[in-house]
């Protein structure tokens, strides 16, 4: 079977969930698929190099530019023209041309832009609206990041059938995120950002309105008043919307913002922090949690969207928009080492469930189904 990837979104700076998840599908697909499996790997310009994934040797890149609209006009092109047996697009996007001999499947993540419309850039807002709403229509397959994406899927697209959507989730990176991380390197990295000293609570992620970092920011302020000593590092690129947001965090005393980070140095922030807090509004899956879960890290998330599902009974969640549940929650697991120690434990128990090889390989049959 010939199955085209569009792997384009690897061709950027900024690093984020979808790219994390483009990345590992392909250094897995290679040796999970059988001999006649091709795979046709297309991008734009130049792989970020933090992004990189092994060629195998049924793996064919397609190097392809073209100024504008590429997925659409260039890559559309090459589609129509290869005719391959399976498209699948890791993104909510899917090319006008293409041939009916080619069946195609499309990865949608979050539904967030439907949700919360006044956190989108415009222009971003009627691009995800519709290439998203022409993806869903059009796809012959779906694949949900989450039980809670599948149920948005459903709402915002009645006339889908519920098989036509799997739910495949994802994984992490066992080698890099898990507790056997040395109290030397751990040193060594909270040097590097300047927070050696200190006691902190982290965030991870991207600085924009729906991460909901301020609410974060105030349940810090309530309780910095009990515990003096303690930092808020907030970790991630600036997204979009986030003049505001980066105000905030430069303006409150011990809030440290540690700006965009290598993807190497954020086992060792986990693992010295003491807790990890996703306070977002709407997450389609959360994979910064499952990763500080691997760390043996205590974390706490607003109960909504799939938070709830992926966490479960490992981690504590409470009302969004809440700063005084979640300072409540903070100061549970700094002042408790019991509590502390059952959430990582159940953490760590937890994230066995999921891994970027079993995510790949049910991914590989939905698209040779």
């Amino acid at each position: 079977m010939r199955i085209a990837v569009n792997a384009s979104d690897l061709d950027h700076s900024r690093i984020d969930g979808t790219r994390i998840y483009i990345q590992n599908m392909l250094k897995n697909f290679g040796p999970d698929a059988d001999d006649r499996d091709q795979f046709l790997i297309y991008h734009k310009s130049e792989f970020n190099p933090e992004l990189a994934f092994p060629v195998f040797r049924n793996y064919k890149i397609k190097k392809l530019s073209f100024p504008l609209w590429w997925t659409q006009t260039r890559f559309g092109w090459e589609i129509f023209r290869e005719k391959p047996d399976v498209l699948w697009m890791p993104m909510h996007s899917l090319p006008y041309l293409r041939s009916k001999k080619t069946k195609t499947v499309v990865t949608i993540h979050d539904l967030a832009f439907k949700f919360f419309p006044q956190f989108f850039p415009k222009k971003d807002l009627r691009r995800l609206n519709w290439f998203t709403d022409y993806a869903a229509r059009h796809a012959d397959k779906l694949i949900a990041i989450s039980r809670s994406t599948k149920k948005d899927l459903l709402e915002f697209y009645p006339h889908l059938r519920e098989e036509k959507i799997k739910v495949i989730y994802h994984g992490y990176d066992k080698e890099l995120f898990n507790e056997n991380i040395s109290t030397e390197r751990i040193r060594n990295t909270l040097s590097k950002f300047k927070i050696q000293n200190s006691k902190f609570i982290i965030y991870v992620g991207a600085i924009q309105p729906r991460k909901n970092i301020e609410t974060l920011i105030e349940a810090y302020e309530i309780i910095k008043k009990n515990f003096s000593d303690l930092k808020l590092a907030i970790a991630g690129d600036l997204g979009w919307q986030y003049g505001p947001i980066l105000e905030k965090i430069k303006s409150t005393e011990g809030v440290i913002y540690l700006g965009k980070f290598r993807t190497k140095d954020l086992p060792a922030l986990l693992r010295g922090a003491e807790a990890f807090v996703l306070p977002s509004l709407y997450e389609g899956f959360g994979l910064p949690a499952v990763e500080a879960m691997a760390c043996g890290v205590p974390v706490i998330a607003a109960n909504n969207s799939s938070l709830g599902e992926i966490l479960r009974e490992s981690g504590l969640l409470y009302k969004p928009n809440n700063p005084i549940e979640l300072a409540k929650s903070l100061r549970e697991v700094l002042e408790n080492a019991t509590l502390k120690n059952q959430l990582k434990e159940r953490g760590l128990e937890r994230v066995k469930d999921f891994s970027w090889d079993k995510c790949a390989r049910e991914t590989l049959d939905w698209l040779k189904s």
